[in-house]
C-alpha cells in the first residue's frame, strides 16, 4: 500500500489489519513515554488547504509519537495565498525530502491528483477532500465501534452491527467514507436526513434511508452517528433554519431518553451543541465521542507506520 486515498482502496483484510495495528498503537499512547522509534529520520508534512483542528493535530501527534519530523503547512499565510500552484507547492516539499504528504483540500480528488502525478514520490494520505472522502475518520470510527461492541459479539469485524448516520449526508465526506467502510466490514448502514441533504445516490451508500429521525431511531440501531451541519457548504435552499432542523433532526435529550440504554452515540466533531446534538447526549455514558478522538491518534499512527515503516 503506497497511498491511502479512499476506503475503497482497502480490502477487508487490510482494513482489519489497520484496526488491529491501531489497537497496538493505543498501548503506546498510555505508556509514560509515548514514543516509538519506527519513523525516526522520516519527515511528514501536513498539507492543509482547509481549516482543521482535530485531524491536523491528530496526524501531528501520531507522527511525533512514531519519532518522525513534522512540517505543518497551512495555505493561509503561505505562498499559496500569493498565487503559488498546488504543483509547485508539492514540488517544493518534495525537494525538502518529505516522505509523506497528509492532504486536506476543499476540492474533491486533490489527494489523488498528487498521488497520480510525477510531482512527488511521497506517500499521500487523504485527510479530507471536498465532499468526497475522509478515510482515516472512517477507520477510526470503525475502530471505536468495534472496540465498544467487542464485549457483546464474538466477531472481530462488524457483521450484524446496525449504524445510523444522521445529518448533512449530502456534503459529508465523513458519511460517505463511513458508509463505504462499515458496509464493507459487514455492518448495516442507515442514512437519515432532510430530503435536501440526502444524496440522490444514497441507495448504493446505505442499506436503509429515512426522512424522519423518529422513525429511524425506532428501527433499533446499535450506533447513532450524528454529523455536523456544514453551513459553509450550503445556503437556505438546503436548510430552512437551525431551530427547525434541531427539532426535526437533532438528537435532543427527549429523543435520547427513548433510546435503549445500550445504544451508542458518536459525532466526528466539531459539534454544534444544541443543534445536531444536545450537550446531555454528547456528555452521556453512551457517548463514544472522546473515544473517537483517542482512537484518531492511534489509527493515524497505524496508517503512517504501515505506509512508511512496514510497506508490504
Amino acid at each position: 500500500m503506497k497511498h491511502l486515498l479512499s476506503v475503497e482502496d482497502l480490502s477487508i483484510q487490510q482494513s482489519l489489519d489497520l484496526l488491529d495495528l491501531a489497537n497496538e498503537m493505543r498501548k503506546t499512547n498510555v505508556k509514560e513515554i509515548k514514543r516509538l522509534p519506527a519513523l525516526s529520520g522520516k519527515t511528514v508534512a501536513n498539507l492543509f488547504f482547509e481549516d482543521s483542528t482535530r485531524t491536523r493535530l491528530s496526524f501531528e501527534i501520531a507522527a511525533k509519537r512514531l519519532s518522525a519530523d513534522v512540517v505543518s503547512f497551512a495555505a493561509k499565510g503561505s505562498s499559496v495565498s500569493k498565487g503559488e500552484s498546488l504543483k509547485d507547492t508539492v514540488i517544493t516539499l518534495e525537494a525538502m525530502g518529505v516522505e509523506a504528504l497528509i492532504v486536506r483540500h476543499s476540492a474533491s480528488g486533490v489527494a489523488k491528483t498528487i498521488a497520480d502525478s510525477a510531482w512527488s514520490n511521497a506517500a499521500v494520505i487523504n485527510a479530507g477532500d471536498g465532499t468526497h472522502e475522509h478515510p482515516t475518520q472512517a477507520l477510526l470510527d470503525a475502530l471505536t465501534i468495534r472496540n465498544a461492541l467487542k464485549g457483546s459479539t464474538d466477531k472481530s469485524d462488524l457483521d450484524g452491527i446496525r449504524v445510523l448516520i444522521v445529518g448533512d449526508i449530502l456534503h459529508s465526506r465523513v458519511a460517505r467514507s463511513n458508509a463505504l467502510l462499515l458496509r464493507k466490514l459487514g455492518a448495516t448502514v442507515g442514512l437519515c436526513a432532510p430530503a435536501t441533504l440526502l444524496p440522490q445516490t444514497s441507495s448504493p451508500l446505505a442499506d436503509e434511508s429515512y426522512l424522519n429521525l423518529d422513525e429511524a431511531l425506532s428501527a433499533k440501531f446499535d450506533v447513532v452517528m450524528m454529523l455536523r451541519i456544514q453551513q459553509e457548504r450550503m445556503n437556505s435552499a438546503f436548510l430552512t433554519g437551525q431551530l427547525e432542523y434541531s427539532e426535526l433532526f437533532g438528537l435532543t435529550a427527549s429523543r435520547f431518553e427513548l433510546l435503549p440504554a445500550k445504544t451508542l452515540v458518536m459525532h466526528p466533531g466539531p459539534m454544534n451543541r444544541g443543534l445536531e446534538i444536545a450537550s446531555r447526549v454528547a456528555d452521556s455514558a453512551q457517548s463514544l465521542i472522546k473515544e473517537q478522538v483517542t482512537n484518531g491518534v492511534a489509527l493515524r499512527m497505524a496508517v503512517l507506520y504501515r505506509l512508511l515503516a512496514q510497506e508490504g
